[in-house]
């Protein structure tokens, strides 16, 4: 069972706000109940005097179509009888057949929709609910019918004014009940606009502060709704023409005679005047609590506008509104405080009025305190107090069941003082119903309070062992509403045993109930209300349980999605165990539309293909009996914005124009720029460009224009999320044509033969063109002569050729653009020359040094500049090999090229083959080609170590010794000393052996190891030496052959099936190692593999041994290391050369390269060939032993 609050009147605190509607009430816990519940039941037996519940208005007004309801209901016991007075007089309902009185009811019915009329009936009634304890009266009530009379006849003549001039069309409408309400419109029933000139008086005139022609109209009518008869009246049309100065003339002439003229006045500017109100000064009186309305319309040219200020006092912000064009001023709620003078003032260009409203504001009665029933014992003292205030002050006054106390039966125990009836040692017989009566000339103030004089012991009226169920950490109320005279006093109690519960911890309201702030675990028990007074003694117990609260794990967030999505919104709570909670989705606290797109599961709510209309807020509401929470997030749907519409041009000049749009729905993401493109339908039909962009907030542009020119523009909207599609075209415009404004770019004069120059450009487009016949305007002259200009106007193309013209001369160059209208700005002349030949001079002084084996520098005298006869662009050095210093292989390989730009003389040459014999030569380069070459230069390169053997082959093994062949390398690069050749076993577990080392004659080319262990691998490493230093090695495997014997012995074990069974057990057990080492090594552990690698040091850089001889020695080749004891590289018996030829990559620019100015070269190769093809064979490079081994593992 939930828990339930009684009324209290103790106040409590703004931390106990939800409380606030019980214990603010001021009825007292001594009230009879006289409702029908349990409560009531209990107390049948006693008396009350009536109270009146419901009655009709004090200003009641009646549809007369309809029949008279005249309310008055009243409870009391007994039930009172009802009796009513009209006009001050009885009524005496049972002589007029048309009335009745509803049964148990004081409540009249007056039928006059049989017979009879409303006007009948008219007059102020007043109803009395009388019994044996006294009499309650109700408010006079005035009963008038609503009225809606016709207008009277009127012949409205015509108005003819001047352009300017003011008027004020007159409503005068007719005085209906209640007042109508008034508004202006056409024959088609549409409202006639209004605005700062034209507008609505509060009296419903029409003001004109001054006319125009458009006001011109025959069908200005004034209506009149009446809305309780809900009718609606017309004033007859008036007919109005505005005619300007200039047709006033023929205009009086003509209808003079049979029309009124209104006014006079010149329509030329002038200062404001005021309409309404008249004067300098005014007077408003307004009542307290009504809206006060001031009202101040001005005539003048230009249309006046109107400010307002409050003398000595500013205007209350919250509740002033300005209406009509801030031709009114409303203040709501208004008080005395909003007394004084406020002023208008109408200005317009021309100067400016003022108009001074004294404003009064008084008060119709209203209650400080009204008087509040009473129930007392015999021999108690009370009070009833009535005070109000008014203005002006009210009067007070006081009856006794209706009757006023002057003329009233006397009684010992009252004495009255003014707005104040104390009670003393009242008796049964002091019951009676007072009515306090606060009257002024604005209205008055009627409020019924009834004394009760009872003797009763204490009585409970709240159930027996109700339960209230509480959240944790909340208010918990226990009720104990209880009734006794004299008023028992309350105390509470928890347990059986337990002793009164004091205010320091909870809270004893009067009304009898017990309050806990804040309600924990410890909370839950029963408690005992016991009600006490002279007369006896009442209790009775409750239960109270304490409940977890419901609260949210996961709410809603807010979402921005764009249109076509899904969203998702998660919710979900944590509640009491014993409470059943319902999840409610709520949007814009409504229910969510009825729409499948919408799906709601256990902890979700999805929307999918969200749309514009699904932005809002959505809710998530978790409901038990006993609390509730709620969630809420916001979904913000956006999307690109729609097209701009309403595309409008104004402004048409030459040259420029305005461009206004209509911006489209933004989509809830803001606008934040306009594209705006164009579209030449005279040069280039269907293709937009880019004309400008603008601000979002802008809806105008003024837009640049070039001349002949048929322009269409179309808008684009973009915000955060996208750009719009383009807006609908506008309106074509074309510009008028005009001379160029710009020249051809491009401008150049660039020779392809030795006399002629070729000047080419850039040709302007048809929007650049300007207008119709575009040509251009191609003129020449040397530069260092003093020829004059030469010139030729062509069309249509973008090169003009002239012929004739000296060898590399330079020329001044112009191309001015032209067209039907004119000639463009006068161009710069740009430099061009004539038509280059080949140079005629070769470079002279021609010298080598040689750098080292593989590079050697150029140097020469550059060449005249006249014999270029052209643009210098550089120098070129063919260079090739000759011959070897060996003098074997005499032949020519492919010649290469360099190229040196600018007038640099000297230039290095790079990737040179060692001990070699080289021949350059050097040409100049122009635009057209080479020049003579020089003579040749022969060079000398010293020697370099050589490349790797071309070959290496192990042949003949026996059981202890191999032999070796090989070729020579093909790349000697000078004279050959000895070869070197090292070799180490391989042992079963791959384990390399000690490494041994010798040396071998260069003119051998075959060598047989001896004394070599039977069937054993042996790894080979092999290379040449120069007087420089080792060449590049080559590697390869061998296996001396097997003892035959053994071999047998072997095949004979192999074939034992105990061997075979332990062949198995080894390899399982192989196995199960290697997968425990899987696992180590996938946790970080170290492999055998690993530690082998570790435990053995690379044979190069270990140091001499004195054991065995063999010793350490290191290579810039990592790759062409010896093998590491403890890896192998399985061979797959092919050899790769070492290139020791220096890359032109790190010369020159790629297969191009050129120099730059530290030496460095810009050189290429050429692709020509003179006699052969290039000397040497390419092999491929042994494989790195430590890459293998990784390989391997």
């Amino acid at each position: 069972m939930q828990l339930k609050t009684m009324p209290k009147k103790k106040p409590l605190s703004a931390g106990r706000a939800p409380l606030f509607l019980f214990l603010c009430q001021m009825i007292s816990a001594l009230d009879v109940p006289l409702d029908h519940g349990e409560k009531a039941k209990l107390l049948d037996d006693l008396v009350q005097p009536p109270t009146i519940t419901q009655q009709s208005p004090k200003d009641y007004i009646i549809d007369p179509r309809e029949n008279i309801v005249i309310q008055c209901e009243a409870k009391g016991k007994p039930p009172p009888s009802f009796s009513w007075t009209r006009n001050g007089t009885h009524f005496d309902i049972d002589k007029d057949p048309l009335v009745t009185m509803k049964p148990g009811s004081g409540t009249l019915v007056i039928n006059i929709m049989s017979e009879g009329k409303a006007e009948t009936y008219e007059g102020v009634y007043q109803c009395t609910a009388r019994n044996e304890r006294g009499a309650a009266v109700s408010n006079n009530i005035v009963v008038r019918p609503s009225r809606s009379p016709l207008w009277t006849k009127e012949r409205l003549e015509p108005i003819i004014l001047r352009s300017g001039q003011s008027l004020v069309l007159p409503c005068r409408p007719p005085i209906g009940l209640p007042p109508a309400i008034i508004f202006w419109m056409d024959n088609s029933f549409q409202r006639l606009p209004q605005s700062e000139r034209v507008s609505q008086g509060l009296n419903g005139d029409l003001y004109f502060s001054n006319v125009l022609p458009e006001d011109t109209r025959e069908d200005y009518i004034c209506y009149a709704r009446f809305n309780h008869t809900q009718t609606i009246q017309q004033k007859q049309p008036i007919s109005l023409k505005v005619i300007s100065v200039d047709e006033l003339n023929d205009t009086i002439a003509a209808n003079l005679s049979d029309t009124e003229f209104y006014g006079a006045k010149s329509s030329k500017e002038r200062p404001p005047t005021f309409l309404t109100p008249e004067g300098n000064e005014s007077h408003k009186e307004e009542l307290r609590g009504n809206v006060l309305s001031l009202e101040c319309i001005a005539e003048g040219l230009p249309t006046p506008v109107i400010y307002w200020i409050k003398e000595d006092g500013t205007l209350p912000v919250n509740r002033t509104f300005y209406r009509n064009f801030k031709k009114t001023l409303q203040i709501i709620h208004v008080s005395e405080a909003d007394s004084g003078n406020y002023q208008c003032i109408a200005k317009n260009a021309l100067g400016a009025v003022h108009h001074t409203i004294s404003v009064t504001v008084k008060a119709a009665p209203y209650w400080i305190v009204a008087p509040h029933n009473l129930v007392l014992s015999p021999g108690e003292n009370g009070t009833l107090i009535c005070r109000a205030n008014g203005n002006p002050k009210p009067r007070i006054s006081w009856l006794t069941n209706g009757v006023p106390v002057e003329i009233a039966l006397d009684d010992p125990s009252r004495k009255i003082d003014g707005d104040t009836i104390m009670f003393s040692n009242v008796q049964e017989s002091s019951s009676a119903v007072y009515q306090c009566n606060a009257s002024n000339k604005y209205g008055y103030l009627l409020a019924n309070a009834f004394v009760n004089v009872l003797a009763e012991p204490p009585r409970i009226l709240t159930s027996a062992n109700t339960l209230y169920q509480v959240i944790a950490n909340r208010p918990a109320l226990l009720d104990c509403a209880f009734f006794g005279s004299p008023m028992p006093t309350i105390e509470w109690f928890k347990g059986t045993k337990g002793s009164a519960l004091h205010e320091d911890i909870y809270v004893l309201h009067d009304n009898g109930t017990l309050e806990i702030p804040v309600a924990q675990k410890d909370s839950t028990g029963t408690y005992t209300c016991v009600a006490r007074n002279k007369l006896g003694m009442a209790k009775n117990e409750v239960h109270l349980e304490i409940k977890d609260p419901t609260r949210f794990i996961k709410q809603p967030e807010y979402a921005v999605v764009q249109r076509g999505s899904k969203v998702s919104f998660e919710c979900k709570v944590k509640h009491d165990h014993t409470l059943i909670p319902t999840i409610l989705w709520l949007k814009d606290n409504g229910e969510l539309p009825n729409d499948e797109r919408f799906s709601v599961d256990k902890d979700h709510l999805v929307v999918s293909d969200v749309k514009d209309e699904d932005g809002g807020t959505y809710t998530c509401a978790a409901n038990t009996t006993l609390d509730s929470v709620s969630a809420s997030a916001v979904l913000r749907v956006v999307d690109v914005p729609n097209p701009p519409f309403d595309l409008e041009l104004t402004n048409q000049l030459d040259k420029s124009v305005q461009l206004t749009w209509t911006p489209g729905d933004d989509n809830n993401s803001p606008i934040t720029k306009f594209i705006i493109e164009y579209e030449d339908a005279m040069h280039e039909a269907g293709l937009w460009r880019h004309q400008a962009e603008v601000s979002g907030t802008q809806t105008t542009a003024q837009l640049k224009l070039s001349p002949y020119v048929n322009y269409s523009f179309r808008v684009m909207a973009e915000n955060s999320i996208g750009r719009s599609v383009p807006s609908e075209a506008s309106e074509q415009y074309l510009t008028k044509a005009a001379e160029p404004d710009q020249n051809p770019t491009a401008v150049e004069g660039l020779g392809t033969e030795p006399d002629n120059l070729v000047i080419t450009w850039k040709p302007l487009n048809g929007f650049q063109s300007n207008g119709p016949g575009l040509q251009y305007k191609v003129s020449w002259r040397q530069k260092d002569g003093d020829d004059e200009w030469t010139s030729v106007v062509v069309a249509n193309v973008s090169k003009y050729i002239v012929s004739g013209t000296p060898t590399f001369v330079p020329y001044l160059i112009k191309v001015q653009a032209l067209n039907d209208v004119g000639f463009a700005p006068e161009p710069a002349a740009v430099m061009g020359h004539s038509g280059e030949d080949l140079p005629m001079v070769a470079p002279g002084n021609v010298r080598v040094s040689v750098v080292n084996s593989t590079l050697a520098e150029a140097h020469w005298d550059p060449v005249p500049p006249k014999s270029v006869r052209g643009h210098l662009q550089g120098y070129r050095i063919y260079y090739w090999k000759a011959q070897s210093s060996s003098k074997r292989n005499r032949r020519h390989i492919e010649k290469k090229i360099l190229t040196f730009q600018g007038s640099k003389t000297h230039g290095m040459l790079p990737g040179l083959q060692p001990y070699s014999h080289y021949v350059l030569n050097v040409r100049v380069v122009n635009g057209k080609g080479e020049g003579p070459a020089s003579a040749d230069r022969g060079f000398h390169t010293p020697e370099g170590v050589p490349s790797a053997p071309s070959s290496l082959k192990i042949v003949n093994p026996t059981l202890d010794s191999l032999t070796l062949e090989w070729d020579p390398p093909s790349h000697p690069n000078g004279i050959l000393t000895e070869y070197i050749l090292k070799y180490q076993p391989i042992n079963s577990t791959h384990e390399l052996g000690p490494l041994v080392d010798l040396k071998i004659p260069a003119n051998k080319t075959r060598w047989t190891l001896k004394n070599l262990n039977f069937s054993t691998r042996y790894k080979f490493y092999f290379y040449a030496q120069t007087s420089v230093g080792s060449g590049s090695q080559i590697t390869e495997e061998a296996i001396t052959t097997v003892d035959e014997a053994m071999a047998s012995r072997q095949v004979d074990i192999a074939t034992q099936g105990w061997f075979i069974g332990l062949m198995c057990a080894v390899a399982l057990l192989i196995l199960i190692l290697l997968i425990v080492c899987f696992i180590r090594r996938n946790k970080g552990g170290k492999y055998p593999v690993k530690e082998k690698e570790d435990a053995h040091a690379d044979p190069e850089i270990q140091p001499m041994k004195e054991d065995d001889g063999t010793f350490g020695e290191y290579s810039d080749a990592e790759d062409h290391k010896p093998l590491k004891k403890g890896s192998r590289t399985p061979s797959d018996r092919t050899v790769k050369k070492e290139d020791s030829d220096d890359s032109l990559v790190d010369y020159g620019e790629g297969v191009n390269g050129q120099f730059n100015e530290d030496g460095s070269f810009i050189g290429q190769y050429s692709g020509k060939k003179e006699k052969e093809p290039a000397e040497g064979n390419e092999s491929s490079e042994a494989p790195s032993p430590v890459n293998a081994m990784n390989s391997f593992v």
